[in-house]
């Protein structure tokens, strides 16, 4: 059965890929129609959420948070089917690191780096920084259920020198990395919500107590390893900046959670700044009144 999804959806998502961007976009307005008028995808999800983030702000204001990050996200999505083939020139003109020395530096010292962001602006670009630096890129992911489409999904990030590695195989294979004195950058897109069960750490986002994602913050102090945070700025339609900021040079000096809280306080800039380019149906605070125990 998933070998058929995929040979089915593969060559539509391969079609629109190879149109040009004003195509697309207008592919996209349409697309928008449809899930926000029409099927109202998530649309509660997304209206909860707001009440939650922006209790200050009023039902007008809030719906057309809601609207505009409907309007974005449809981009999003079809920005996506355009990494099967947009070329590496195209991908540069639209998605700029402007300060990469940031992390250049850091690798000349000889150090690795992992690099925090959020679901925030345009998240699927970030893998052509790989093409600014030395060392190996890893992108830590949750593996598709497909596993066709986890195959393609990994083949249009390798062309960029990064692979996808799963939270499992994160330790062992940057360990192996580090006994040959090899210099890394991994990603963490670490604003999602845990499981329940495997909260350790408890914060305040957006002014509501949540459990948060704590593995990249315990893995930066396992490999004494840069922490580097990293903000997208959509700057118009199709394009992007991406800026990065150290949290932490020598994380082992901090105490417990502070680098995680740090970058918390990061993203909730970032969304208040521009609260329609952040992941809205990601259901981040589903178990803010859910007992620590």
């Amino acid at each position: 059965m998933h070998a058929l999804v995929f040979y089915l959806v593969y060559p539509w998502i391969w079609l629109i890929s190879i149109l040009p961007f004003r195509v697309l976009y207008f592919l996209s307005d349409c697309f928008f129609i449809l899930i926000y008028r029409i099927f109202a995808y998530r649309k509660k999800v997304v209206l909860d959420n707001l009440n939650l983030a922006f209790p200050e702000k009023t039902k007008k204001e809030k719906a057309i948070i809601a609207r505009d990050f409907y309007k974005h996200f449809c981009d999003i999505i079809f920005e996506s089917f355009k990494s099967l083939t947009i070329s590496e020139e195209e991908i540069k003109k639209r998605f700029v690191p402007v300060n990469i020395e940031e992390i250049q530096k850091i690798e000349n010292e000889g150090n690795s780096v992992i690099i925090m962001m959020a679901h925030y602006a345009n998240w699927e670009w970030i893998f052509i920084m790989q093409r600014y630096v030395k060392s190996r890129g890893y992108g830590v992911y949750k593996r598709l259920r497909n596993k066709y489409f986890d195959k393609l999904v990994k083949k249009i990030r390798a062309k960029y020198n990064t692979d996808l590695i799963t939270t499992k195989e994160t330790i062992p294979i940057l360990l192996q990395g580090k006994a040959k004195n090899e210099t890394s950058i991994s990603g963490f897109i670490s604003d999602q919500s845990p499981k329940i069960n495997k909260a350790f750490h408890w914060q305040k986002f957006m002014g509501i107590e949540v459990p948060v994602h704590t593995g990249a913050e315990m893995l930066a102090k396992k490999l004494n390893t840069s922490v580097v945070f990293c903000s997208v700025s959509k700057i118009k339609r199709g394009h992007y900046e991406a800026r990065f900021k150290t949290i932490a040079k020598n994380p082992r000096q901090f105490a417990d959670y502070e680098i995680t809280d740090h970058f918390l306080k990061l993203v909730e800039r970032q969304i208040k700044s521009a609260p329609e380019y952040y992941l809205w149906t990601h259901k981040r605070w589903k178990h803010a009144k859910k007992s620590k125990n």
